[in-house]
């Protein structure tokens, strides 16, 4: 899942990012209102997390310009107030959650994986199962043929982009924007770095090379 930050307080902003990071999460980060809207505008996120206190353009601006033009990316806004109106007007331009700084870091990202769980539908289970493979998104989770099976974040998170569309080609360069930032300048074959370690866990025929194309997540294997 890939997450976009728009906090002008840098170090809190930083600090979110390593920590979702660490969660498994792509994560980039802007400093100013609108530049947080180009790149929203632009990109394909499953998520912002917004301040309402930007320079450039507030919070409530970025969001109500972003709903205005269909964008239905779920955004989770951050601020510094503490009182009723302001919480309604941010949900009035179409937030989907609000949290109040200070704020517990262990809330925000249950507060991000609940929107993200979320966007996937009402209802649907966030548990896939590919042959003997079991995969909870929520819980973060994966067992083969019953057994727990220890993931790097990373790991998994390659893993969610296979699962989510399993039996179907998954470019390097799909998982590259999802799972790493858009930032990333390194060697894309770090995309074949995770998937050998996956096979090593997860049994050599699990994930199947399409040359030339991609990756592709298997049942029966």
């Amino acid at each position: 899942m890939r997450l976009l930050i728009v906090e002008d307080e840098k170090r809190l902003a930083l600090s979110l990012a390593k920590g979702l990071t660490a969660e498994g999460y792509a994560v980039d980060v802007v400093h100013d209102g609108l530049e947080g809207l180009h790149r929203a505008s632009e990109s394909p996120y499953d998520l912002l997390v917004l301040d309402i206190m930007l320079p450039g353009m507030n919070g409530y601006r970025v969001c109500a310009a972003l709903r205005a033009a269909g964008n239905e990316v779920p955004i989770l806004m951050l601020t510094a107030k503490d009182g009723e109106y302001d919480e309604a007007e941010g949900l009035d331009t179409g937030a989907d959650d609000y949290l109040t700084k200070p704020f517990s870091y262990v809330v925000l990202v249950a507060r991000v994986r609940a929107l993200l769980r979320r966007r996937a539908g009402a209802g649907a289970s966030p548990v896939h199962t590919v042959g003997g493979l079991r995969v909870d998104t929520a819980a973060r989770r994966v067992q083969r043929d019953g057994e727990e099976v220890a993931l790097t974040a990373k790991e998994f998170a390659v893993l969610e982009q296979l699962v989510l569309r399993a039996g179907q080609v998954v470019s390097k360069s799909d998982i590259l924007e999802h799972v790493w930032d858009f930032a990333y300048d390194g060697d894309p074959n770090i995309v074949e770095v995770y998937v050998s370690a996956l096979r090593r866990k997860l049994g050599a025929q699990a994930i199947r090379t399409v040359r030339g194309m991609g990756y592709r997540l298997e049942a029966g294997r």
